[in-house]
């Protein structure tokens, strides 16, 4: 079985089925239908405290900042911020979440690389603790933003390291040849920096990276690390600019299937602020020690996730396709990244007549399989598939596919399960649209 790779609280019921926080599975999905999410509070909170105490042992100030982009609603923003976790945003729809949380400000880091002018205006009225500069066209955006205020605006400059790392190519983000920041090696890091420091609107406090998702060996966050500390050394002799901050990013690995090799996110985190502690040391960034940001997301939200689907057909032929009622429009991750997944039936976890199957979803494209290959009590009709791991990368990326309605989702604990989304209806789907006469010139 496979438990190991559901939410902290799952237990298998003397009735062999799942109940996670307390929850039977079956019964939240009779109660509130499928597909259905179902996140496990108490894996949120720990995962939360985990990180934070694996930062503790930095002598200088560090910040955990939940990366939004993984998964963005208010209630979990709520208990993030009460576990004192700092939080990142790319986009004006993210923060706008953060402010229905009432997320502090400046605990808000707002990242992006092609951040709009209303976008940096609503930021810059919300007062976040920093902008994460991006490009050299967003250093005279945000220099027009900020002679608006009468305060300097905070920022980091995201760097490009040029650091590869084994991971699926989508998944990229600080090698050589991409979009994300100004990349060492050409000078144009370099132009950034002399950029931010003429404009007196602004101020420069670091540096920022971000190499990649799904990372799990610490070789190239060393690489990353180092080329962040080596390149503030050049800018603090050529320019005379201090960094007070560092941010080696995020990208923590999960497990999402037993063959995956074993992770741990906290225990990489630790290790990453003893590579910053070093590197800033070396580098004479130790009296004081540059504040520290990591900025894990899917390792907080993915393990504490789990997918309710229900069996419409079983259909047998060159294998046997298990047909379920969501699919690419609430789970894109196995289309857009061949991303794998594991399952077990719900409402019979052991059966004696075991088969390799196909979850297959519902919508009209032949690469909406959600799992090619799963071993599984053959399913009947009607019965209630859940898939772990589901808290990452599945809402946030969530479409209205087929005009299919987004699912809802329920967060439980202690035997509790309260509805924190509702399903989307029709008329939700129709809303937006103009028709006829209600066209205005």
């Amino acid at each position: 079985m496979t438990l190991e790779l559901f939410p902290d609280t799952t237990r298998l019921t003397q009735g062999n089925t799942l109940a996670v926080g307390g929850c039977g599975l079956v019964a939240l999905a009779a109660e509130f239908g499928t597909p259905l999410y179902v996140y496990d509070e108490a894996t949120i909170s720990a995962r939360a405290r985990s990180f934070r105490d694996a930062v503790a042992g930095y002598p200088g100030h560090a910040t955990v900042c939940y990366a939004a982009k993984a998964y963005s609603a208010p209630w979990l923003l709520r208990l993030l911020a009460a576990e004192g976790l700092g939080l990142d945003v790319v986009s004006g729809g993210e923060l706008q979440a953060a402010m229905r949380a009432d997320f502090p400000r400046e605990r808000i880091f707002f990242h992006g690389n092609n951040k709009s002018e209303d976008e940096l205006l609503l930021a810059g009225a919300q007062g976040v603790g920093r902008i994460v500069v991006d490009n050299l066209d967003e250093i005279t955006l945000l220099a027009r933003v900020a002679a608006k205020r009468t305060a300097r605006i905070p920022a980091l400059l995201r760097l490009g390291p040029a650091v590869d790392v084994h991971t699926h190519a989508h998944l990229l983000t600080g090698a050589e040849d991409t979009k994300f920041g100004l990349d060492i090696a050409s000078g144009a890091a370099e132009a950034g920096v002399r950029a931010m420091l003429v404009q007196p609107d602004l101020e420069l406090r670091g540096f920022h990276a971000h190499i990649g998702s799904q990372i799990r060996e610490l070789g190239p966050y060393r690489e990353s690390v180092e080329r962040l500390f080596a390149f503030a050394a050049k800018m603090r002799e050529k320019t005379g600019f201090v960094t007070r901050e560092i941010s080696p990013g995020g990208g923590y690995g999960v497990r999402y299937t037993a063959d995956d090799p074993e992770t741990r996110p906290a225990d990489m985190i630790r290790e990453v602020t003893a590579i910053v502690l070093d590197a800033a040391r070396r580098h004479g960034f130790a009296d004081p020690l540059p504040d520290l940001t990591v900025e894990p997301g899917r390792s907080i939200v993915a393990p504490a996730g789990v997918a309710l689907y229900r069996v419409g057909s079983v259909k047998r032929g060159a294998r046997t396709y298990v047909a379920v009622d969501g699919g690419m429009a609430d789970n894109i991750r196995p289309t857009a990244y061949a991303a794998k997944y594991t399952a077990m039936v719900a409402s019979r976890v052991r059966g004696d007549d075991v088969t390799e199957v196909a979850v297959a979803g519902k919508y009209c494209e032949t690469g909406d399989i959600l799992i090619q290959s799963v071993a599984l009590p053959l399913p009947h009709v009607g019965e209630v598939i859940a898939i772990p791991v589901a808290g990452a990368y599945q809402l946030s990326m969530a479409s209205n596919y087929n005009m299919a309605p987004r699912p809802a989702v329920v967060v439980v604990r202690d035997g509790r399960a309260r509805l924190v989304r509702r399903r989307e209806t029709f008329v939700d789907l129709l809303a937006p649209e103009v028709v006829g006469d209600e066209v205005k010139t």
